[in-house]
């Protein structure tokens, strides 16, 4: 009764999937998830230290790693909007294709295989405030910036929203609910509390429905606020 799990983990074969994909022996489990580790803090730190190719790839949603025996394939989904764009000109076109080439370069030089040959593929994501970590970050931001975060939050549901009325390839996104929650010391105050809007539905013990999940912190002068958003996706 009452007990907490995360909506992901709690669906995992039946809407959502692993976001590393390798089969490995149990003496060789440990090093292989650590290695994952490894890829995922190296992308993050190298994409925050390197101007360049934070500009192409910013708002990293998910990084998932597939391990074969001769090629380890990363994707990396971003939501930026300059990555793809086909108003870009060529020349631009061009340091994007050198910058991430010279990213995957660098990223073969730290994690070197003897056996293995490593590929990766950037994707855009075509509706990014459907991601609730954009929308965390958005709320982040407009936080850190002394927007009220009430404010925050009921823009990030109007962005959500927009989305869901956009139509990508003729079809329709079916968000039927989102509800976004933020905790910690509100507008400084000396005791932390925790503040929620909800908008639809959102049935978080039915297995069958895809919710969509993100946690998320970040610090700010009167101390560190956490956001959770649930989105709720009918299939």
């Amino acid at each position: 009764m009452a007990q907490k799990i995360n909506p992901l983990g709690f669906r995992l074969g039946t809407t959502q999937s692993h976001h590393s994909i390798w089969f490995a022996k149990p003496k060789d489990y440990s090093a292989n998830l650590q290695e994952d580790e490894k890829i995922r803090d190296y992308i993050k730190n190298y994409v925050q230290k390197n101007i360049n190719i934070s500009s192409i790839v910013e708002g990293i949603t998910r990084i998932e790693i597939q391990k074969g025996i001769e090629v380890t394939q990363i994707k990396i989904y971003t939501a930026s909007s300059k990555l793809g764009n086909q108003n870009q000109s060529r020349e631009k076109k061009e340091l994007q294709r050198n910058e991430i080439q010279e990213f995957q370069r660098n990223l073969r030089k730290e994690f070197y295989c003897v056996n293995r040959k490593l590929n990766l593929t950037i994707t855009r994501l075509r509706q990014p405030y459907r991601n609730p970590k954009i929308l965390a970050e958005f709320i982040s931001n407009q936080v850190t910036n002394r927007v009220s975060f009430r404010k925050a939050m009921k823009k990030a549901i109007e962005l959500n929203e927009k989305t869901n009325n956009e139509k990508t390839n003729n079809e329709k996104t079916n968000i039927k609910g989102i509800r976004v929650q933020i905790a910690g010391r509100l507008d400084g105050k000396d005791i932390a509390r925790v503040e929620s809007i909800q908008k639809g539905r959102l049935p978080l013990q039915t297995i069958r429905a895809k919710i969509d999940y993100c946690s998320y912190s970040f610090q700010t002068i009167s101390g560190v606020l956490g956001i959770k958003i649930w989105i709720f996706i009918d299939e």
